[in-house]
């Protein structure tokens, strides 16, 4: 059997190609493994649920009799040390943890320092 004389060039095109495409495709064209995707979606969904906990921190701030003291506090230390203070506080610890939560304080934080409260 005799293989035809364009069979070769054919190839190696499809070959390159298919390497071109994948390479313009994950490189530029926003193609994802699903281990990236999910890991994505996982960062947005961690995102989102902080953003719903906001109102959550803030109305314990609002209630707490030590507010006016912790205030003083996060403004007169460095903002290195506000999380701490403000998890160390108890606003960042959603009811029914006993935890708190990192991510919250910071989004609570953000929300304190712009006067949302």
């Amino acid at each position: 059997m005799r293989i035809p004389e364009w069979f070769k060039p054919a190839c190696l095109g499809v070959v390159a190609g298919g390497g071109a495409l994948a390479l313009v495709g994950f490189g530029w064209g926003g193609w994802q493994t699903s281990s990236a995707a999910e890991q994505m979606a996982a960062d947005q969904s961690k995102h989102a649920v902080v953003a719903a906990l906001v109102p959550v921190c803030l109305d314990q701030s609002r209630r707490d009799g030590d507010r006016v003291r912790v205030m003083n506090a996060l403004n007169a230390e460095p903002g290195y040390k506000q999380r701490k203070l403000l998890m160390d506080a108890g606003w960042a610890t959603v009811p029914g943890t006993e935890e708190p939560d990192g991510a919250l304080a910071e989004a609570c934080l953000k929300a304190l320092t712009d006067g949302v409260s």
